[in-house]
């Protein structure tokens, strides 16, 4: 044998070591291939068997054909359903049953809801030319949705079966409709809806009755993969899709949510849930368990604006299983708006998934602006008026500051020719007249901030309130004046054009007049004020609301329509405080008293002035050296 047949043997050798190495199936995919193989071998012998009796007595080919087919069809069924094999067959039936408030439809294909239409609600859209097109509201119809249970079964290639593949038996009993897959062992899977009137939960029930010789001996849970897809709508998409995630409770800790604005997953493992909750603006669909699940991994997807749907959020949620002959899990489904008071009723801080902003601003909507607007909205029927009184009611809170702060301005206006002397004397260093300027604020009482208090305490306010329009189903669609939707943007008129930085295709007429209200307010308000020592400032005062005009004009109108009354009152304030309460006769009186009255530095005037005055005496230094030079 020469050395290229004995290098030919090695290679060839190696090739098959390699080949069993990687090619070769594993033994977990023989098992798998030998139990395909084991049902097709029962099929044909089945086949076999069939053909030779018919064949013995001359039956009809068509009925034998027929046969053949039907005891082929039995086998795959059983090879791929298990003792499910009987529920594998069928057709769809759909069902419907109501309430005062929603109207469900069921499927008996996997047992679950097609859609939830809620009577009191209306999904309002426009097409390319602004048209307003209305519809019944909708939840969980898309029709990629899936609601399906894993049950895991060792015997079966696919390791177990989908109750979205199975068909149900119904059976329908007033508000209620009962779901039974059945197996060949006398055991069941059974899932049961109930309406109640006058809400929006759904008692929904599963048990699993003789099914402990069924389901994989090790399984300790089984799987629900819940996949919703959640439609538009709203009129303002920026705003749904913003505010549109899975919330989720552990048993212990407080609820929790996956990321609003991009992809996310969030794996649950070592704590038990309470309820997991797919939210969008201002509808939820929440299942919660009576007792708690197990563990759950959730999942959202950002889709791109230009689909149909917002995101698609799914949880794949584990239920407990103890091998009992009969057990049984019971839920509760809400699927409805986002009303604070019915979630609250439903226990368990559900009512967190209204998107009022967390940590104080959140604090704030819940606790304080929230009752009070339930309080109003008791006896005033129009939303725009509520929010009226709303600021009516903040702005007489505010009062005392705000006399304080106009208080402040006329002190500020009297000493207004003494200041202008200043000026003239110290034209030449800022330095010392901004210094003689303080010292003649403090000499007659006059604290050049005081007039900030009111506008420090205002922006918690309007912070929150950020959040509270957008996030409270009681603006939604609620008409005022022009608007028609106080949650979303006014539209007074609409631009041919989408125009940059988040201004959109439209002018908002609240926040075009607001921001000529607020021009308005800071001229006659700073007619008095001095801006020698900082002129930039006066010329910011009359830009921010230009600016800000263009961020405002995608804002809810609800918010702007506030900002436009609270502007309105402001002025009104002013100028009756001003001209009609406000003496300034006596004014000037008391800052002549308080001038000469004997007067104690505070530590922090003291260390002011010395700053200020070593600043002049290095700045004196320097110009006598470059003089000498």
């Amino acid at each position: 044998m020469d050395r290229n047949t004995i290098i030919g043997f090695v290679l060839i050798f190696v090739l098959l070591i390699v080949w069993q190495r990687f090619m070769m199936p594993s033994a977990d995919e023989l098992e798998q291939q030998k139990r395909i193989q084991d049902s097709i071998a029962m099929a044909q012998e089945a086949l076999n068997a069939d053909t030779a009796a018919n064949t013995a007595n001359f039956s009809p080919a068509a009925d034998t054909l027929t046969a053949l087919d039907d005891s082929t069809s039995l086998v795959r069924q059983s090879a791929a359903f298990g003792p499910f094999a009987p529920a594998s067959t069928g057709s769809e039936e759909l069902i419907t049953i109501e309430n005062d408030l929603m109207k469900l439809v069921l499927n008996s294909k996997g047992g679950r809801i097609k859609e939830v239409e809620l009577k009191k609600y209306f999904k309002i859209q426009e097409d390319t030319e602004g048209n307003e097109l209305k519809s019944n509201l909708k939840l969980l119809e898309d029709v990629h949705n899936r609601f399906d249970y894993f049950l895991p079964m060792a015997n079966l290639p696919s390791g177990g079966v989908n109750t979205g593949d199975l068909y149900f038996s119904s059976d329908k009993s007033g508000q209620s409709v009962t779901f039974r897959a059945p197996t060949t062992n006398g055991g069941y899977f059974e899932q049961k809806y109930t309406l109640t009137d006058g809400t929006y939960a759904i008692d929904y029930d599963i048990k699993l009755e003789g099914l402990q010789q069924v389901l994989a001996n090790d399984a300790q849970s089984f799987k629900l993969t819940w996949l919703n897809n959640l439609d538009k709508l709203e009129r303002n998409t920026r705003y749904e899709r913003n505010y549109s995630t899975i919330y989720y409770k552990p048993v212990e800790d407080s609820p929790d949510y996956c990321s609003c604005t991009s992809n996310d997953v969030e794996e649950i493992n070592d704590k038990a849930l309470k309820w997991i909750s797919n939210t969008n603006q201002f509808f939820n669909s929440s299942l919660i368990a009576e007792q708690a699940f197990k563990s759950a991994r959730m999942e959202v997807q950002v889709l791109d604006p230009a689909q149909d749907n917002l995101k698609t959020l799914r949880s794949d949620i584990d239920i407990p299983y103890g091998h009992s002959p009969s057990e049984s899990f019971a839920m509760t489904l809400y699927s409805g708006p986002n009303e604070f008071k019915r979630l609250r009723d439903l226990g368990y801080e559900l009512e967190d998934v209204i998107p009022f902003g967390w940590s104080f601003f959140g604090t704030i909507n819940r606790w304080i602006i929230r009752p009070i607007f339930t309080f109003l909205s008791s006896f005033i029927g129009s939303a725009g008026l509520v929010i009226l009184a709303l600021t009516l009611l903040v702005k007489m809170l505010l009062y005392p500051l705000t006399y304080r702060m106009l208080y402040s301005q006329s002190k500020m206006g009297a000493l207004k020719p003494q200041i202008e002397s200043l000026k003239n004397r110290y034209k030449d260093d800022a330095q010392q007249q901004q210094l003689e300027t303080m010292k003649m604020y403090r000499e007659h009482g006059v604290n050049p901030l005081g007039g900030c208090m009111p506008m420090v305490l205002q922006m918690p306010i309007w912070f929150a309130l950020y959040r509270f329009f957008p996030a409270s189903i009681e603006f939604r669609q609620a008409s005022f004046l022009w608007a028609t939707d106080l949650s979303s943007y006014d539209v007074f008129w609409r631009l041919p054009v989408e125009l940059p930085l988040g201004f959109g295709s439209h002018i908002s007429m609240f926040t075009l007049l607001w921001a000529v209200t607020t021009l308005a307010y800071t001229y006659y308000n700073t007619q008095h004020m001095d801006f020698g020592s900082n002129p930039m400032m006066k010329y910011m005062q009359y830009i921010m609301p230009v600016m800000f005009l263009g961020f405002f004009n995608s804002f809810a109108s609800g918010l702007t329509c506030y900002l436009l009354f609270s502007n309105i009152l402001n002025i009104a304030q002013t100028v009756v405080t001003k001209n009609y309460i406000i003496d300034q006769d006596k004014i000037k009186a008391e800052m002549d008293a308080f001038r000469k009255k004997p007067k104690k530095k505070s530590g922090f005037q003291e260390r002011l002035e010395a700053a200020m005055k070593e600043q002049q005496r290095q700045r004196d230094q320097k110009d006598q050296g470059k003089k000498k030079k």
